[in-house]
């Protein structure tokens, strides 16, 4: 449970550092993404889902394998 809250923590914070470098650019990003469909945002959050559990397989794997 700890890994997980630190992880959305990290998550949180990168999002924030996003925002605070890149204003505009985020704003923009926000308006064009709430102008897609919303089965697209599902294949895309559905994508992005899928390489983030992989990613973390993949590290897993790496580590504890010697």
């Amino acid at each position: 449970m700890t890994e997980f809250l630190t992880a959305l923590c990290l998550a949180v914070a990168i999002e924030g550092i996003a925002y605070a470098a890149f204003p505009d650019a985020m704003r923009r990003t926000m308006a064009m993404i709430a102008l897609l469909p919303s089965s697209t945002l599902r294949r895309i959050g559905l994508t992005v889902a899928i390489i983030g559990i992989g990613g973390i397989w993949l590290l897993r794997s790496a580590l504890i394998t010697p």
